[in-house]
């Protein structure tokens, strides 16, 4: 029997994982809103990556508590798994493959009724139809990773991981991306999105954490981030404290 909806999509309680003596989470807080894009912001080495793994049942956590969809990641890993994607920081298409193959390919894997439908639906929603006849590996580097996001939303789950979405792309690339993660938020799912850019947290997200040596410093609306930092100097003209400004101040660099 699966588990009633919960307003909350992924809920975090005191999160903790060690690799022998490196302590990459020391106590994690999260709670995400459904339909909501959910940024958690760090440098390189901050446990982000350890974090969605620990999510989407790939790692156990040492202590704590985790609930996605309304499922315990460690009771109830089966029910996890089937609530959720993982997008990874390297896109997972077949080169070879043209774009709708990749797609009727992971549809046919689902045991999906109609896999060409769902292929076409998914190259619609990500702006792939012109190129769906086209072999992967001709892709640019934002068309291959917006086809590795529609893959991973052929079954249709709630709630998307996306680890690094843009590591490597260039700016316009990023922008592609972006657009396909707000399609997504539009469709209702809940997304979790880990970057390192300032600006894609600031751009995407309704919900933003900082997430520093381990521990989540600082979780809140973009707005209410700013709010921590005092009020902007008018000289000239009033600038706004920027997202990386917040992200300066509250780990101490």
């Amino acid at each position: 029997m699966s588990n009633p909806p919960t307003p909350t999509a992924i809920h975090v309680r005191g999160l903790e994982k060690s690799f022998k003596e490196l302590h990459v989470l020391r106590g994690v807080d999260l709670e995400v809103a459904r339909g909501s894009i959910f940024a958690l912001l760090g440098s390189n080495g901050a446990g982000k990556t350890t974090l969605v793994r620990i999510l989407s049942t790939l790692l156990k956590a040492d202590a704590g508590t985790a609930k996605v969809n309304g499922f315990d990641v460690a009771a109830q890993a089966a029910g996890v798994r089937g609530s959720i994607s993982l997008t990874g920081q390297f896109a997972a298409v077949d080169g070879i493959l043209s774009g709708r193959e990749n797609l009727v390919l992971v549809a046919r894997l689902w045991h999906l009724k109609n896999p060409g439908a769902v292929a076409d639906d998914l190259l619609r929603r990500f702006s792939l139809t012109e190129a769906a006849s086209r072999r992967a590996a001709t892709y640019s580097g934002g068309m291959r990773r917006r086809l590795d996001i529609a893959m991973s939303l052929v079954a249709d789950p709630p709630v998307v991981f996306l680890d690094e979405p843009t590591a490597g792309l260039d700016p316009q690339a990023r922008i592609e991306v972006w657009q396909a993660v707000r399609t997504l938020a539009q469709g209702g799912t809940t997304v979790l999105l880990t970057t390192q850019y300032l600006e894609e947290a600031e751009q995407l997200a309704d919900r933003i954490a900082i997430l520093h040596q381990g521990r989540v410093i600082v979780d809140g609306t973009l707005e209410e981030l700013r709010r921590l930092l005092p009020p902007a100097k008018v000289e000239y003209v009033e600038k706004q404290p920027s997202l990386e400004d917040v992200f300066l101040a509250v780990v101490g660099n």
